[in-house]
């Protein structure tokens, strides 16, 4: 295969995470159901998730971490990955997650006291 095709495809990931993002952007601001939103919300998540591990990772780069050969090689150390994007995500992941929770138990919540979990309909009722 070619070189420039090899370049192009490093390239697709930043494009995947960009389109996963805006799918969920678009789950967010267009669908009226609150559910698909928070979907919309924990996709577009994702797809940052996606895009700061894209951005953080170096072609032919290793693992942050000291083998038992790494002094004899200590040439290594500038082709290691950052780890610092890898915790970054690591961290994001786990609140999104709670935050979906939250979210989740909202919509329960409304859909409780509703009986619906349409947007304009919630906003027309009274308390």
């Amino acid at each position: 295969m070619d070189n420039t095709l090899f370049g192009y495809l490093n390239y697709a990931v930043y494009g995947t995470a960009v389109l996963v993002i805006l799918i969920g952007l678009y789950g967010t601001m267009v669908k009226k159901s609150l559910l698909k939103v928070v979907i919309g919300l924990s996709v577009s998540d994702s797809g940052l998730n996606l895009l700061i591990v894209a951005i953080g990772y170096y072609k032919g780069g290793t693992a942050p971490i000291f083998s038992p050969g790494f002094l004899e090689n200590f040439k290594s150390v500038s082709k290691m990955v950052d780890p610092v994007p890898q915790a970054l995500v690591l961290t994001a992941i786990v609140i999104g997650f709670g935050v979906t929770a939250v979210a989740l138990a909202l919509v329960i919540r409304l859909y409780r006291h509703h009986g619906t979990l349409n947007i304009d309909e919630i906003k027309n009722l009274k308390w």
